[in-house]
């Protein structure tokens, strides 16, 4: 073996190597940041989503429903909304350029709520777009931004409001369950959202810093929004962009549990690609675009998760580009197994497997008082690493080329969102 081979082979090794410690070593800190995040503000008797605590104010809460051909869940979105009992809130349901029924339905549903006020904008401009203008026509000093086919819990704005009493505060984030399962690709998802979703938002803001709110269920203080600019129409993903744009200011932004909203998500393969690709490409955008204000001493809190960003960015390339090697490999070998390495080697590959299943049973643990049935869904959830991890490296991957073709002064509209099969 000449000298090129032989660092050719070191650092393939090398590769191999960080692919299972990556992984490996995030789910730890993420199990961790967890318990640490439960034990602090889960575990006591009386924090329980049955007891919402009394607040000493209770400020005038604007409820913002930007919305897109959503006339199979629109009426259900606002019904669920009118059954809050939450003393003092409005819901303002903005019509961007739909094609379907729902202005229609809106203009009914006014006519039946007089909480609810009707935006109707005749082209797609984009959710930031719909989410600015009602936050200039509402008088409220929290804004929550739900999607237009979200049910929320009727305790859920006394959770989220109680966290602005502290005057640092900008935004709180909820907790999205899903209401579709009946498909595989709809049960795995129930883990990610426990395992993932739910477990990284505990650990990340166990250490005072979150990479994103969840854009459908965000309360959001108004000045602060004010401070910064409300929301960008160009970015892909607005949750993750505004964000980094409160945290580089100096605003805290926080994770709700108890404030429950039921989603609806894709369930088909299709459907969750494109929806990955957006996430994808949306956090690509933000990551690259926030940079200056990120390097300064001002958000020294936030480098860590900046640094975590472009490790994982570095997994999902190396995973490409090595299982483009192996594939390679295969062919110059003829398909013979045996004389081509295989990508995780069987004891480390073990050992990363059982982590991820002991995540999303701890995962299922952590959110056993909010959701039905979470263990029946373990056997289902138990492919999540096999499928969503392939699929987000996948579209991690696809994102970087993507962001650069489309640029980043083009304004981000709606596409009529896959549902689910069963939603």
């Amino acid at each position: 073996m000449n000298g090129f081979s032989h660092a050719w082979m070191v650092a393939v090794h090398i590769a191999m190597a960080y692919l299972l410690i990556y992984p490996l070593t995030m789910s730890c800190i993420w199990i961790l940041g967890a318990c640490i995040f439960y034990l602090r503000n889960e575990v006591r008797p009386h924090r329980i989503v049955s007891q919402p605590p009394v607040l000493a104010d209770y400020p005038f809460v604007a409820v913002l429903v930007p919305c897109h051909n959503e006339e199979h869940n629109i009426e259900e979105t606002i019904g669920s909304l009118m059954a809050l009992v939450y003393p003092e809130f409005e819901v303002i349901a903005i019509n961007d350029g739909s094609t379907d029924r729902t202005a229609e339905i809106l203009d009914a549903l006014a006519m039946q709520y007089p909480k609810l006020r009707v935006i109707h904008q005749l082209k797609n401009q984009g959710k930031a777009v719909g989410l600015n203008t009602a936050a200039l026509l509402t008088r409220a000093d929290i804004l929550l931004g739900i999607d237009g086919d979200a049910c929320l819990d009727p305790w859920a704005v006394h959770w989220l409001v109680r966290h602005f009493e502290r005057p640092y505060v900008a935004a709180v984030t909820g907790n999205p369950r899903m209401r579709n399962r009946s498909t595989l690709l709809g049960r795995i998802q129930i883990g990610e959202f426990s395992s993932m979703v739910g477990m990284i938002k505990r650990a990340q803001r166990a250490k005072s810093a979150m990479f994103t709110v969840s854009g459908v269920v965000t309360a959001f203080r108004r000045s602060a929004l004010h401070e910064v600019g409300y929301w960008t129409p160009h970015r892909l993903t607005e949750d993750v962009d505004i964000s980094w744009k409160l945290q580089v200011t100096g605003w805290e932004i926080r994770f709700e549990p108890r404030a429950l909203c039921w989603i609806l998500m894709p369930e088909t393969l299709r459907g969750l690609w494109r929806q990955r690709l957006r996430w994808a490409m949306g956090g690509a955008q933000v990551m690259f675009g926030h940079w200056r204000q990120v390097l300064t001493w001002r958000s020294a809190h936030l480098w860590l998760l900046y640094i975590e960003y472009f490790l994982g960015l570095t997994w999902a390339w190396l995973l490409a580009l090595l299982l483009g090697y192996r594939t390679v490999d295969l062919i110059a070998t003829r398909i013979d197994l045996g004389s081509a390495q295989v990508l995780l080697p069987g004891q480390l590959g073990l050992v990363l497997t059982s982590i991820c299943l002991a995540q999303v049973l701890l995962g299922f643990f952590l959110d056993r008082p909010y959701d039905r049935d979470l263990l029946r869904n373990y056997v289902w959830a138990i492919w999540y690493p096999a499928i969503f991890w392939m699929l987000n490296a996948a579209a991690t991957v696809a994102a970087i080329p993507t962001s650069i073709w489309r640029g980043g002064s083009e304004r981000a509209r709606w596409h009529s969102p896959d549902r689910g099969v069963g939603g």
